[in-house]
């Protein structure tokens, strides 16, 4: 038997470098897509876009994310939750950055989305600054505060009420102060795929996490069950893009992106390790904001 020597450690992070992997980059495409599917949605109604409305929808999505991913990494780095965890590094418990300096960057995250949100509210309608309140404070309960939800197996709920209903539906009011079904199914197509994102990082996790005393959803339902929860999310979002279509037919373009789900759901659901894991985690990612971008060109073709 000849032994081979461990391949070389990649190589640490540093300066601006940090601040991009804590964001988590190859996660926030998940939040573009309620944006593009909720914008095109408004455009099917109004046969026109008020651009700047649609960046600023899309910079509430994306810095509320980053704001979870930071807030996250602070709250399981102080928790002693990453200490063993075998996913990518955090910033926290891996000493890159300091928690206090972690925290920092996820309230700056969260004043990034409250300021463009202000925008919105004032433009379009007051209310929205509860609605953004909420978001925000929804950011930091996930894994931060007395009581996570995140550590009780809500997350995913949560998940796809912010980045899957309010954000589509939010998209679409901010331009034509209405929602319609094309919106509201709509948030269905994306939301049920972003979910199985964080599923499929959660069943990675499920052996760190049930020590450490984080019960997420997939440690609650056990590897078997929570794999399959992820399968009926990825045949959900198929199934609401057909009551979609009853609107917008054209949205059948979404069905596309059918090839692009066979890979990760056949990693998440046959696969144990890590890598196999990360790797479906990326493509379900992958699939969502294609077939968020399928549909939305679908729907404002229609």
């Amino acid at each position: 038997m000849s032994w081979s020597s461990p391949p070389p450690a990649a190589p640490r992070p540093s300066g601006l470098g940090i601040w991009i992997v804590g964001a988590r980059p190859r996660t926030l495409p998940v939040s573009a897509a309620p944006v593009v599917v909720g914008t095109a949605a408004a455009y099917f109604v109004a046969g026109s876009l008020v651009w700047w409305r649609a960046g600023a929808a899309l910079v509430v999505a994306l810095a509320l994310q980053v704001a979870v991913n930071y807030a996250n990494d602070y709250s399981d780095g102080v928790r002693g939750t990453d200490d063993q965890r075998r996913g990518p590094v955090r910033l926290v418990a891996s000493g890159l950055a300091s928690p206090r300096a972690v925290r920092t960057a996820a309230l700056l995250a969260g004043l990034v989305a409250a300021a463009a949100g202000f925008a919105l509210a004032a433009a379009v309608d007051w209310e929205l600054l509860l609605v953004g309140a909420v978001a925000i404070a929804a950011a930091w309960g996930y894994t931060g505060g007395p009581r996570p939800y995140g550590y009780v197996g809500l997350g995913e709920v949560m998940v796809f009420v912010f980045f899957g209903i309010v954000a589509t539906c939010g998209s679409q009011y901010v331009q034509i102060v209405t929602v319609t079904g094309t919106a509201w199914w709509g948030s269905f197509v994306v939301g049920l795929p972003t979910v199985a994102v964080l599923l499929a990082n959660n069943i990675r996790d499920i052996p760190t996490d049930a020590v450490s005393g984080k019960r997420t959803l997939a440690v609650r339902l056990g590897p078997v069950r929570a794999r399959q929860a992820f399968g009926v999310c990825i045949a959900g979002a198929f199934l609401a893009l057909a009551l979609v279509c009853l609107d917008a037919p054209w949205a059948l373009l979404g069905y596309l992106a059918v090839p692009l789900a066979i890979v990760p759901v056949h990693m998440v659901c046959t696969r144990d390790d890590p890598p196999s894991l990360i790797a479906g985690l990326v493509g379900t990612v992958r699939f969502t904001i294609v077939l968020a971008v399928l549909t939305a060109i679908g729907i404002a073709v229609s």
